[in-house]
């Protein structure tokens, strides 16, 4: 699947996007720095219906939202930033692992260091932006292991 949009789209795209991964959680974000990948979060995360101050985890590593599910249940969305980290055991160590496996929706931009403990059924997303400043996104392959 493949989206191209404006900022001014971004919020019909995440409507669209959850339409389309409707039962899918674990999702990584590939694109250069800059290309909008905490901005698309943010997106989803409101098409979503959380209400919290959405931002980039550089620092934190591992962020956490909550939103209600069209069934009346509370549910979380954990957006993960990768960048600093090092290697598959700064990850392990920063409790990434124990974040992909649980019960909710995982963004993970820098996926590259947790390649092998992304779970089966991880979708993979890229991020471009064009010439004409409108972004394409596109799911570049799925996990089936």
């Amino acid at each position: 699947m493949q989206w191209t949009f404006t900022l001014d789209q971004l919020p019909a795209t995440a409507q669209q996007f959850w339409e389309y991964f409707a039962d899918k959680q674990v999702f990584t974000l590939d694109g250069p720095m800059g290309a909008g990948k905490t901005t698309l979060v943010k997106a989803l995360c409101t098409a979503k219906g959380v209400e919290d101050a959405t931002a980039s985890p550089t620092f934190s590593i591992i962020n956490e939202y909550g939103y209600t599910d069209a069934g009346g249940q509370p549910r979380r969305i954990f957006h993960l930033d990768l960048y600093r980290l090092r290697d598959e055991d700064d990850a392990i160590s920063a409790g990434v692992e124990d974040t992909l496996y649980q019960d909710a929706i995982c963004f993970v931009e820098w996926p590259e260091v947790v390649a092998p403990l992304l779970p089966p059924g991880t979708i993979h997303l890229q991020l471009e932006v064009q010439p004409d400043e409108k972004r394409v996104l596109r799911e570049i392959a799925s996990s089936l292991k």
